[in-house]
């Protein structure tokens, strides 16, 4: 199924092409991802699925090896 996605504008945080790896784990692969305004998003997944990774790169705690994260003020 695709969404539609928002523009960068309209959206609190913006996830693009971010993938992380530890080691030989991949942690994130090619994440995409478009949160818009005013929306209540939650993270769903398996241990180890990489949901923690995540929020660490979108909080600043971890640096994106690869793509994005836009963060509009």
């Amino acid at each position: 199924m695709k969404f539609p996605s928002p523009s960068s504008a309209d959206a609190v945080v913006s996830i693009a092409a971010l993938s992380r790896r530890f080691g030989s784990k991949q942690a994130l692969n090619d994440v995409t991802l478009h949160v818009p305004r005013g929306c209540v998003f939650g993270l769903v997944g398996e241990n180890g699925a990489g949901k923690t990774t995540l929020i660490k790169h979108v909080l600043g705690l971890l640096n994106a090896e690869t793509g994005s994260i836009l963060q509009p003020h």
